[in-house]
């Protein structure tokens, strides 16, 4: 308990799910929380003030929170979100960007309004309520700030039907990677977390496939996010940055970033008979590398 003490945070999206976990939970270990949602549907239509239920259910605990509706899809809606946390409690130390929508179809059927709104919620998204936050680090020099980026593994590792969703995911993994760099200078850290849990947005994927979900159950409950999300924001994360922690199914690991795994070098210009040669080697090093990375990364029990 306390780990957390003093902190305001922001957590977008935290009505409900994997957002509202880990706002009970940072307000569990002390921290002050502005609990953003717009209300939205899985798809992103419609709203409602659902943050209020997540705000009412905190201070009933005897916590501190305040409600924002504003969307993370607009700059102004960012601004508002970091407004409401300057505002209320007159600083602002951690940034969870976790709001998401999904808009799910193969590329054939995809209408460019289910891209684009895929694409503003959550790449966008990440853009809007990030600069805010970030220039007020850099204008007030506030040192071990925290930023919680939020990726998936169809955009890690691709997932049918989810370009859009992919694409953003992807996005949001280099985007981390960059910030962590551009905030290293004010000990902050910037990491991606790679989440699965069960949720209102993929129950229905998971009842598609024909499995049965246990939001409660160690393997599936969003608390498991919230654990290594709030560990990640507390002061025991410092110095780790940049990283990508992909926490489901019961476990935590920490995920490759891109690197070359193997190379040719020539003096000249490549000709298409000295590809014939290299390329099958180089697919050959990178099924060896990842048949190692694939059992290097079994969970070991503890």
């Amino acid at each position: 308990m306390g780990s957390l003490r003093d902190k305001v945070a922001i957590v977008t999206g935290a009505g409900r799910g994997i957002g509202r976990e880990i706002a009970l939970q940072f307000v569990e270990e002390g921290a002050k929380v502005v609990v953003n949602d717009l209300g939205a549907n899985p798809d992103g239509t419609e709203h409602s003030k659902v943050a209020d239920e997540v705000v009412a259910e905190i201070k009933a605990a005897g916590g501190e929170a305040t409600a924002n509706y504003d969307t993370v899809a607009t700059v102004e809606g960012g601004q508002g979100i970091f407004n409401t946390a300057m505002d209320t409690y007159g600083a602002v130390d951690i940034l969870v960007n976790n709001a998401g929508i999904l808009r799910d179809k193969t590329l054939f059927n995809m209408e460019e309004e289910d891209w684009d709104v895929v694409i503003a919620v959550h790449l966008k998204g990440h853009y809007c309520c990030t600069r805010p936050f970030a220039r007020y680090i850099r204008e007030t020099n506030r040192q071990n700030c925290r930023i919680l980026n939020f990726s998936s593994i169809s955009g890690l590792y691709g997932n049918f039907g989810q370009t859009n969703y992919g694409a953003a995911k992807g996005g949001i993994a280099a985007f981390s990677r960059v910030l962590a760099l551009e905030l290293a200078r004010y000990n902050a850290s910037v990491n991606t977390v790679s989440p699965g849990a069960s949720t209102r947005l993929t129950i229905p994927l998971r009842e598609a496939r024909g499995e049965k979900s246990d939001v409660e159950g160690p393997l599936q409950s969003p608390k498991q996010i919230a654990a290594v999300t709030t560990w990640l924001a507390s002061d025991a994360a410092q110095g780790i940055t940049g990283q990508i922690i992909d926490v489901m199914r019961g476990w935590v690991g920490i995920m490759q970033q891109p690197a070359v795994i193997r190379s040719f070098q020539k003096n000249g210009m490549w000709s298409l008979a000295d590809l014939d040669k290299v390329m099958p080697q180089l697919i050959e090093g990178k099924k060896d590398h990842d048949e190692y990375v694939k059992k290097k990364g079994e969970p070991e029990p503890i």
